[in-house]
C-alpha cells in the first residue's frame, strides 16, 4: 500500500510543481469592473484567468485590480524630453521615464514629439525605434505620437510650440521620419486649415495611420472634410485654443457634434475646468473619450522652473500644473495619467469601470493594441493593483506582461 502511494505521489509529483509555480503567477483584488474580489492568473505574460473568490486576504484593504493604463500623449517625464535639442535624450533617459511610468500606474504609453527642427526629429526617432524594441520596456511603448509640426501658426491655438518650426504638412518630410521611426509613428496631430492637410490626412489614412485634429482654428466644413478623409480624434480637446474665440463658429462645436469623432481630454484639474468636462462626457459618452495626460519633461519633479527642450523656462507649480510664462499659457502637465481616474470619477460621477475604460480600454481600441486594455484571459498581463481613497489613485504594484515591476511595499 504504502508502495503504491509512493508511486502515485511520484505520478503527481509533476503537476503538484507546476500548481505550486503557477499560485506564484497571480494576484489578487477587488475587480475594477464591479467591485468583487477576484484572482487573476497569468503564465508566460498572459492572463490564463479570471476567478472569483469568496473574499481577499485579512488586512488587504480594499485593494482594487485593473488594466495597466495606456497614455496616448508623453511629451517626456523625470527631467527627460522626446524633443531634446541639446543631444541629451538617451537609452537611459527613456528607460527613466518608462519605469517611473510603471511606478504610477501607465504601462502602454506613446512618447509623444512636438513641434521641432526635422534634424532633431529624424534623430530621436530613431533612438526610439531601438528604445521600442530593447527587452527592457517589456513592450509598454507602444509607438509614437507626432504633435506638429503640421499645426496652427497663430498665437493662441499653437499653444506653446516654437513658431519657427510650425510648416505646412510636407509629405516627403513626413515619410522620412516615419521610416526612421521603424513605421512606428501611431498617430499625427494636424491643423486642418493648413495647406495640404486633407491630402496629407488621405494618405496617413490609407497607411492605417491615426490622425488627430489639434492646435487649430479649422471651419466647420474643413472639419467636416478631415473627418471624411479618415481622421478619427480631436487631440486634447479644449486646449490648444485661442482664449478669444467666436462664440458660434469655433472649432468646438464641429468637434462635439459629429459622433465620428474620438476626443482626448488631459483630466489634471488645470487643462480642463469641471464644467468643461462634464460637457464633453455628455455630448461623447464614455465610448468616444480617451484620457490622456499630456504630461511634459518636469513632470515627477519638484515644484520649480525648468528649461524646456528649446531653452524656454517653465514653472511646475506645487499642484502639478507646468506653465509657460512667457504666452501665459499651460505647457504640458506636470501629472500622470493616474491623477485623472479620480478626477474625471468627481466631476462626472462615473464609476471606476467606466473611468478605467476612458484611460486603457478605449485607446487600446483606437490604435490596435488588440492584447491590452482589458483583463482577459489570452492578454497581456498588464495589470495594476492600487487604493482609491478621496478621489486619489495610489499605484500599490503594477505588472508588465506578467512580470512585478514595481511594488510599493518593497
Amino acid at each position: 500500500m504504502n508502495k503504491y502511494k509512493i508511486f502515485i505521489f511520484i505520478l503527481l509529483l509533476p503537476f503538484l510543481t507546476w500548481n505550486f509555480t503557477y499560485s506564484q503567477n497571480s494576484v489578487e483584488g477587488l475587480f475594477y469592473l464591479d467591485h468583487s474580489p477576484v484572482r487573476v492568473e497569468f503564465r508566460d505574460g498572459r492572463i490564463t484567468g479570471v476567478f472569483r473568490i469568496e473574499r481577499l486576504q485579512e488586512g488587504q484593504g480594499r485593494i482594487y485590480i485593473a488594466p495597466g493604463l495606456i497614455d496616448n500623449q508623453v511629451n517626456g517625464y523625470k527631467g527627460v524630453s522626446f524633443v531634446d535639442t541639446g543631444g541629451e535624450l538617451s537609452p537611459e533617459g527613456i528607460n527613466l521615464i518608462t519605469s517611473s511610468f510603471w511606478e504610477v500606474g501607465v504601462t502602454t504609453y506613446m512618447p509623444t514629439l512636438t513641434t521641432d527642427d526635422h534634424a532633431i526629429y529624424m534623430k530621436n526617432f530613431a533612438l526610439l525605434a531601438r528604445a521600442k524594441n530593447d527587452p527592457v520596456s517589456r513592450g509598454s511603448i507602444a509607438g509614437f505620437h507626432l504633435e506638429g509640426p503640421y499645426i496652427s501658426a497663430d498665437d493662441g491655438y499653437r499653444g506653446a510650440h516654437p513658431l519657427k518650426h510650425v510648416r505646412k504638412p510636407d509629405w516627403n518630410e513626413f515619410m522620412k521620419l516615419y521610416d526612421a521611426s521603424g513605421k512606428n509613428i501611431l498617430q499625427v496631430t494636424i491643423a486642418p486649415e493648413t495647406e495640404g492637410a486633407m491630402d496629407f490626412i488621405s494618405r496617413c489614412s490609407s497607411l492605417g495611420i491615426i490622425v488627430g485634429l489639434g492646435h487649430h482654428n479649422g471651419s466647420s466644413a474643413q472639419i467636416t472634410e478631415a473627418l471624411d478623409r479618415g481622421a478619427v480624434i480631436a487631440t486634447h480637446l479644449g486646449n490648444g485654443l485661442a482664449n478669444t474665440i467666436n462664440r458660434h463658429r469655433n472649432p468646438l462645436w464641429p468637434q462635439l457634434s459629429d459622433d465620428r469623432l474620438n476626443i482626448s481630454i488631459i483630466c489634471d484639474g488645470f487643462h480642463l475646468l469641471p464644467e468643461q468636462i462634464r460637457v464633453f462626457y455628455r455630448a461623447k459618452g464614455p465610448d468616444r473619450i480617451i484620457m490622456t495626460s499630456d504630461v511634459s519633461s518636469p513632470g515627477g519633479l519638484k515644484p520649480g522652473f525648468y528649461l524646456n527642450a528649446i531653452g524656454d523656462t517653465l514653472e511646475l507649480t506645487r499642484e502639478g500644473a507646468v506653465i509657460y510664462p512667457a504666452q501665459n499659457v499651460l505647457s504640458g502637465s506636470g501629472l500622470p495619467l493616474s491623477r485623472g481616474i479620480g478626477h474625471i470619477m468627481k466631476v462626472t460621477g462615473c464609476d471606476l469601470a467606466t473611468a478605467i475604460k476612458m484611460a486603457s480600454t478605449n485607446p487600446a481600441r483606437l490604435y490596435g493594441l488588440k492584447d491590452r486594455g482589458e483583463i482577459k484571459p489570452g492578454l497581456r498581463a498588464d495589470l495594476i493593483l492600487f487604493t482609491l481613497e478621496g478621489y486619489q489613485m495610489e499605484v500599490i504594484k503594477t505588472i508588465v506582461a506578467g512580470e512585478v515591476v514595481y511594488n510599493a511595499h518593497k
